[in-house]
């Protein structure tokens, strides 16, 4: 095991400023994935540094992409084009990348080739199972660790097969590889959600010269993609990304006198359940500004301290704030009354088992919460603190119990650190830069 990096928060004077969220990770896989799928040079600006995207742009390479940082900040993306995605040499490591390693086998299964994918210890817990039987029925075959887990070696002969798939869960990941796979088969793709998740696949496919359909069906969709094609490069800006931002505005509800505003937020009505919940809590958020990047719509988000009360989360909103649970969880630390999230299941599958995890730090700083198979509790009000919480390399459980920290009577520590660089590189100098007390990392 390697060093470990603690770090650690407590009670803060009101946090203040403008800033600006860092660059969205969704957004900034896909971009670096499409343009290394496409005919011609991609240029992408306000690309996230995270060491997510960055494991996801030297898997770019590895297929057979040039992927490069320009001298102002952008990142050029020269495409394989018509020739596609050749057999990398050795194995392609997605790091901690849930979204870039299922988003790549399904890029990948689309042209003839072997690859071996591997990932850090906590991605080659998750399983992979749920991307690649759907790529199996389109024609792709692989052997894998058990429980279909990483390390993964995938063939493909190229030419799939199309497929008409439903999933069993709403995920964004699961459709947008099947998707990506689409554009190598020959004939429609189409994958039928009952409940939506996340559209940036369907949206940026547009932007590339792709031909989607989705069609409303329910609550849900049926999305179809036309192959094959190759796509064309287009240019993308990153809007900042909400579940970073997350952590900011949580942050300043929670810390008394606090004002704050951030910029340049993504507002994808498939992400901000977060949003809609913090102000059913009492929250004072506000959002204007409003304008479109990229196909994505973008603002800017003004929120004050409010004393905040408890909420029943409504299961059908889980796809648009599945990874913001965590950090919500932390401002029901300080509301009064209960609040209740079901329905989240597919959190116990994600960096960590983020349900377990949660309620860990939860009780470790002495609130009152109760754990269920599908989700939790938590009876608010005040938070004495005083834990050490365990964060199993994962980002989201390391933030979140630092923000925790942030009006407690008693500091909270995390036992590592390290890992939130991966969404959020700037996240211990931002934190600073409002007045938020966090100490960041002391080696163990």
């Amino acid at each position: 095991m390697g060093l470990l990096m603690t770090a650690s928060s407590k009670r803060s004077a009101a946090l203040s400023g403008i800033v600006s969220a860092p660059g969205d990770k969704s957004i900034s896989h896909r971009a670096l994935i499409f343009g290394a799928l496409a005919e011609g040079v991609t240029t992408i600006t306000g690309l996230l540094e995270g060491a997510d995207i960055l494991a996801t742009g030297q898997a770019m390479r590895s297929f057979g992409a040039d992927v490069d940082k320009q001298k102002d900040g952008s990142w050029k993306v020269t495409g394989c084009g018509a020739q596609g995605f050749t057999s990398p040499k050795g194995a392609v490591n997605c790091g901690n990348a849930g979204t870039g390693v299922r988003l790549i086998m399904g890029a990948a299964s689309g042209f003839a080739l072997k690859a071996k994918f591997t990932g850090d210890a906590s991605l080659s817990a998750r399983p992979m199972g749920r991307v690649l039987d759907p790529l199996s029925e389109m024609g792709i075959t692989y052997s894998a660790k058990a429980g279909d887990r990483l390390p993964v070696t995938l063939t493909s002969q190229g030419k799939l097969t199309p497929l008409d798939y439903t999933p069993p869960h709403a995920s964004a990941q699961v459709k947008s590889a099947i998707l990506l796979a689409g554009l190598g088969a020959d004939g429609v793709t189409t994958v039928t959600e009952p409940t939506l998740s996340r559209d940036h696949t369907e949206n940026m496919l547009k932007a590339f010269g792709a031909d989607v359909s989705v069609k409303a069906i329910g609550r849900g969709q049926k999305v179809s993609v036309t192959g094959p094609v190759t796509l064309k490069a287009t240019d993308v800006t990153v809007p900042g990304d909400p579940s970073s931002a997350a952590f900011l505005i949580v942050a300043a509800l929670i810390t008394p006198g606090s004002e704050l505003t951030i910029k340049n937020v993504m507002m994808n009505p498939t992400r901000v359940g977060l949003f809609e919940t913090l102000t059913e809590m009492g929250g004072y958020l506000r959002a204007d500004n409003f304008r479109t990047s990229g196909g994505e719509i973008i603002a800017d988000i003004e929120v004050k301290h409010s004393k905040l009360h408890g909420v029943t989360v409504p299961p059908e909103r889980a796809p648009s704030m599945i990874d913001e649970y965590p950090i919500l969880a932390m401002a029901a630390a300080y509301a009064v009354g209960t609040t209740t999230m079901r329905g989240i299941a597919e959190m116990r599958v994600k960096e960590s088992d983020r349900i377990s995890a949660t309620v860990a730090i939860l009780k470790a700083n002495r609130v009152d919460t109760t754990e269920y198979e599908d989700g939790f509790s938590v009876k608010g009000g005040t938070v004495e603190g005083g834990g050490m919480v365990e964060t199993h390399h994962d980002h989201r459980i390391a933030m979140s119990a630092l923000i925790l920290g942030l009006n407690a009577n008693n500091p909270i520590s995390i036992d590592d650190s390290a890992m939130i660089a991966t969404s959020f590189p700037t996240f211990f100098e931002l934190m600073k830069t409002i007045g938020a007390n966090i100490s960041g990392a002391t080696i163990k």
